[in-house]
């Protein structure tokens, strides 16, 4: 993801930081800081233990126990990723990366669809983590008094672990709201899977993940917070996102490259003026060229390549000039999504068909969307 970092790997994983995160902590320092005293009264109410708030709300020590709690409660969500990602790798599914956001984090798991009871133990795992380090919490709340004999060390302590227990249990509430891609929305998928088809499930959890986003963004209207909104937006775009995957794969499914791919292919040679390739690219309705010298592959040209060349130096320059040297190619048996997926990272429009160094033809995102609306016919 662009904009993060990586901070090292754990169980083989790597695990990254987003500068957003850096920029949340101080943020929630803040808010807990300055609203010390009711977060000191909602934890004595809900533990139903004594404070002694003496070293808690003196000085600057209120924002430093909002910085250690903003620590605390993101090492909850990173635990939380991880039991994800532990039963997928368990399940052999490849985890790419566990990334930290200013919302939370977010396991990068392998473009594949699990088998539901897989996904239904996936999404399970999270929340129950999060509820197990809420309880946990909770425990040790009830247990300082018997190891800190000092009451005002052990407030400051029962404040810490009092309002992690509480944020947790919350976050794990949360998470099982059925609110699609949230691993609530996920158990009701894979749950719906195991009855029905699964572009059709995805397709209802979608429906359903978006209407709790709409209602979550009102609601962050209403109470001015632009924490709610964008945990709104994100799921609105992310159910739909990943409803359109899954309709791709089982639209897809039987569909390789090989099966949709343009021939005969338009090619140009490296030598070739830079002018001439806008005037082949008006004529043929083509965007793009593979480049090729003596049967050779030896780039590919589009009409991004040519943007970024001054007009007034087309004439003067050469398809070689230009051409991007490194092309991704697949073979005439590669799984059209395949193609589709590498499109979409790489943000390229094309990719060459390749078969023993000769080239069969050239698949085109717009190809493959055009065979996306023929099979929906």
């Amino acid at each position: 993801m662009d904009g993060s970092f990586k901070i090292g790997r754990l169980f083989g994983i790597p695990v990254l930081i987003h500068f957003t995160f850096l920029l949340i902590i101080p943020l929630f320092a803040w808010i807990i800081g300055s609203d010390i005293d009711f977060t000191i009264q909602m934890v004595s109410n809900t533990f139903q233990v004594d404070i002694d708030d003496s070293l808690i709300i003196s000085g600057y020590i209120p924002y430093l126990l909002g910085a250690i709690i903003a620590l605390g409660l993101f090492v909850g969500v990173f635990i939380h990723e991880l039991s994800h990602s532990l039963i997928a790798l368990r399940a052999g599914i490849r985890i790419d990366s566990i990334t930290l956001l200013f919302f939370g984090g977010v396991a990068a798991i392998e473009e594949q669809e699990p088998e539901p009871r897989t996904e239904f133990i996936m999404a399970l795992a999270g929340p129950l983590t999060s509820l197990c380090i809420g309880l946990t919490s909770a425990v040790i709340v009830y247990l300082i008094h018997f190891f800190i004999t000092s009451t005002a060390e052990a407030g400051i302590l029962i404040y810490i672990f009092g309002y992690l227990a509480i944020l947790n249990v919350l976050l794990f509430a949360f998470n099982l709201l059925p609110a699609f891609p949230m691993d609530g929305g996920r158990v009701l998928r894979a749950y719906l899977a195991g009855r029905m088809p699964l572009h059709k499930a995805t397709s209802i959890a979608s429906t359903i993940g978006k209407g709790f986003a709409i209602m979550f963004g009102l609601v962050g209207l209403l109470l001015f917070s632009p924490i709610l909104i964008l945990i709104a937006f994100f799921i609105y775009i992310g159910a739909g996102q990943e409803s359109a995957v899954t309709r791709y794969n089982f639209l897809l499914k039987d569909v390789t490259v090989g099966d949709i791919m343009a021939r005969p292919i338009v090619d140009v040679q490296p030598q070739m003026p830079l002018s001439d390739v806008l005037a082949l690219m008006y004529q043929t309705k083509h965007l793009g060229f593979p480049v090729i010298d003596r049967g050779v592959l030896m780039g590919i040209i589009t009409l991004t390549d040519l943007a970024r060349t001054p007009v007034l130096d087309r004439d003067a320059m050469q398809v070689r000039d230009v051409m991007t040297r490194e092309v991704i190619t697949l073979p005439p048996h590669a799984p059209v999504m395949d193609a589709l997926r590498i499109m979409t990272r790489q943000d390229i429009g094309r990719i060459p068909v390749m078969s023993d160094d000769n080239i069969l033809g050239i698949v085109t995102k717009s190809d493959i969307f055009t065979v996306i609306e023929l099979r929906e016919v």
